[in-house]
């Protein structure tokens, strides 16, 4: 949200298209409750399912116990000592992101910080995934999700397979982070 204007101040974009937001919450609690599911294998340390304010996506993260570097910033309108905080210990962070400028529709998104080089390669599902060089994050339409015969397990293969991509690829002690 490149001009952060506070709602009470707002005279210039106050209307909105209700459809559209109806659809938007019908879809987010479809989305939260698939996220749940996939938050609920995880042992180790986990944030709730979440809407950040800023990019306005909905997102989990699941933590490896371990220490990152630090991070060097770069996040529009988010200060950096925000994003050291915010990336202190090794992540794998997946959510969904309505579009914008960068990517003018709806997906999901799987990253990990620190992106270790085999993490872009790693072979993740279904084969609609890709990935996105200029995101630095693995990319599914959030329209393939919806077409799939079953989105609830379509979404579940992206979600498990791009943590395990960080997991795999960044030595993750899995053994004591996950359900057996």
């Amino acid at each position: 949200m490149d001009h952060n204007i506070p709602f009470k101040e707002n005279k210039i974009n106050k209307t909105y298209d209700e459809k559209a937001a109806i659809n938007f919450w019908q879809a987010a609690v479809s989305i939260h409750n698939t996220f749940l599911k996939f938050r609920s294998k995880f042992i180790g340390k986990c944030s709730p399912v979440h809407l950040f304010w800023g990019a306005f996506d909905i997102a989990v993260t699941r933590f490896s116990g371990r220490p990152a570097p630090l991070h060097p910033g770069g996040a529009p309108n988010m200060p950096l000592d925000v994003m050291q905080e915010a990336y202190s210990q090794e992540v794998s962070s997946c959510g969904f992101w309505p579009g914008g400028d960068t990517f003018p529709e709806p997906i999901f998104y799987a990253y990990s910080y620190p992106s270790p080089d085999a993490f872009s390669s790693y072979e993740v599902a279904p084969k609609e995934t890709f990935w996105s060089k200029e995101m630095g994050e693995f990319i599914l339409k959030y329209d393939d999700v919806r077409k799939a015969e079953n989105p609830e397990a379509y979404l579940l293969s992206f979600l498990n397979t791009t943590y395990e991509a960080a997991a795999v690829t960044g030595n993750w002690d899995r053994k004591s982070l996950e359900m057996k």
